[in-house]
């Protein structure tokens, strides 16, 4: 007898989250979401949760570890996105941003490590962007936190891969979601920037209102999510994995002049 996997996804209320835990639960498994809005969802089961708060994070783990048992896989897809200059960034928004994006992929990991350990295996899937790839001015934060969950998902998978974990990072390009709108942008300086903050943003709106389907998204990281093994980086989309391609042969310099010439003219 195969035993349904146990998954926790964090976000898992809207947009990628929601598409992901959607298809693993039509795919058979047992399906937890936890976020920080009530969510509603047939055959998946809520958990009130904020990434940013430890305790928060240990209460609905060990919630899950209650009810089943163990967490087969984690998938780490809580997020937000801000924008603007660097240097008319508030620091709170920031520390919100690098709080959320990245620490509270380690926190859920934290938490979940050991329950793993214990039951000789599991995964944890870090959700990261293109943007790692390819970092977008004015959206600088987002960009470098999406970049730190790539290298955290590779030094993390060499840490437990003789516990039988296994950990790999998958990288949407630009997803059709409630995303888009959910940002918090700042046009602060645009005058003094020539008016390239709010020219990026739209380029970058544009794009993202014109990408995948979060539905097409979620049915491609559940089946990443099953395979029996993994790679460290997951690239969604044939031509994102030609850009990914072209950032290897190319050099870097001329990589971002071209990131430049399309989103800070």
């Amino acid at each position: 007898m195969i035993m349904k996997k146990i998954v926790f996804i964090t976000g898992g209320s809207s947009g990628i989250g929601k598409a992901t835990a959607i298809a693993l639960r039509d795919l058979g498994c047992t399906v937890y979401e936890g976020s920080r809005r009530e969510s509603q969802i047939d055959g998946i089961v809520h958990l009130t949760l904020d990434v940013t708060c430890e305790n928060s994070v240990l209460d609905a783990v060990n919630e899950v570890i209650s009810r089943e048992g163990r967490v087969d896989v984690l998938i780490n897809c809580a997020g937000f996105g801000i924008s603007g200059a660097v240097e008319f960034t508030d620091p709170s928004d920031v520390k919100k941003q690098i709080g959320v994006l990245f620490m509270g992929v380690d926190n859920m990991s934290r938490a979940v490590l050991p329950h793993m350990r214990k039951a000789g295996g599991g995964r944890i899937v870090n959700i990261s962007s293109v943007a790692a790839l390819f970092p977008i001015p004015f959206q600088t934060y987002y960009s470098a936190s999406k970049a730190a969950i790539d290298a955290y998902s590779a030094a993390l998978a060499n840490e437990v891969r003789p516990f039988g974990i296994s950990v790999c990072a998958v990288l949407p390009g630009d997803i059709k979601t409630g995303f888009t709108a959910a940002r918090a942008k700042s046009d602060m300086g645009d005058d003094i920037y020539g008016g390239r903050i709010s020219r990026s943003v739209a380029v970058m709106e544009r794009d993202e209102q014109n990408g995948m389907s979060s539905e097409r998204a979620g049915k491609m990281i559940a089946k990443i999510v099953l395979k029996k093994r993994v790679k460290p980086q997951y690239v969604l989309g044939f031509s994102y994995q030609l850009l990914g391609l072209l950032k290897r042969i190319l050099p870097n310099s001329l990589i971002n002049r071209l990131v430049g010439m399309i989103y800070a003219r």
